[in-house]
């Protein structure tokens, strides 16, 4: 057995021996625990630490984002960006009405594996909407319209493929956990639907949001030219080694 494992065995002794109030049983655990220990050399104290800070739990925080400057065009269309990311992060969003900075809601490692997409994809999605209206391509259609229909059409598309890529690290990761489908859910279903519960939980005790944002859609006049640029640019968008979905289970554990 791992050292690891040996640490988590005698701690989970060390647990039972304190939690029972029977004092036979107590004992019982206590001499299991010190037994193992002393056949390994490992010190009741260091097993008892190892222990307590591997059930330390995350707990979901909030967090403001700073999208913008007031006054700055196409903010609304960043905030479409970053709230596409954050919805396959298992992160919930309040926009303020401006939409100048977002409100996010969840564990911390999903947050900053949302903030690190955004970034890099943020800066994809203003160099290509940049080219396509150097390209001349948008006329007739004006150039902040054009634009603003790119990176919203751009912002969807990258919202569907973090999607449909956390469904299958997902679905693979129950699978693999579940090997028969008709089997009583466990282990990893169970863990990832108890953390939807706690983050609903905590988006409903902590928001103080007064209404829901409704994206941008309805303020811009519709280009569907750039609309077909701006998705293929959001389908050839580089995700990186998307870190959201490794993180985003690694803090279930």
């Amino acid at each position: 057995m791992s050292s690891e494992k040996m640490l988590a065995r005698i701690g989970g002794l060390l647990r039972q021996a304190e939690s029972t109030t029977n004092p036979h049983e107590a004992q019982a655990f206590m001499e299991a625990a010190q037994r193992i220990a002393t056949a390994t050399s490992i010190d009741l104290a260091v097993a008892r630490s190892h222990t307590s800070q591997r059930e330390r739990r995350a707990t979901p925080v909030q967090r403001s984002i700073r999208i913008g400057e007031t006054g700055k065009k196409g903010l609304r269309t960043y905030v479409h960006l970053f709230v596409s990311i954050a919805a396959a992060n298992d992160v919930q969003c309040d926009v303020a009405h401006n939409s100048t900075q977002v409100f996010a809601y969840g564990f911390d490692t999903d947050i900053d594996a949302s903030e690190a997409l955004y970034s890099s994809l943020l800066m994809q999605m203003v160099r290509a909407s940049d080219a396509f209206i150097r390209s001349g391509a948008h006329r007739p259609v004006a150039g902040v319209t054009a634009r603003l229909n790119f990176q919203l059409a751009f912002a969807a598309r990258i919202g569907e493929r973090l999607a449909t890529a956390k469904r299958e690290a997902e679905a693979d990761a129950i699978s693999a956990d579940r090997p028969d489908p008709a089997a009583e859910p466990t282990g990893t279903a169970l863990v990832l639907r108890d953390k939807q519960i706690e983050l609903s939980d905590f988006y409903r005790q902590t928001s103080q949001a007064r209404g829901t944002w409704r994206g941008a859609k309805a303020t811009v006049a519709p280009s569907a030219k750039s609309r077909r640029a701006g998705d293929r640019a959001g389908r050839d968008a580089r995700l990186g080694n998307s870190p959201e979905l490794p993180a985003a289970r690694s803090q279930l554990v």
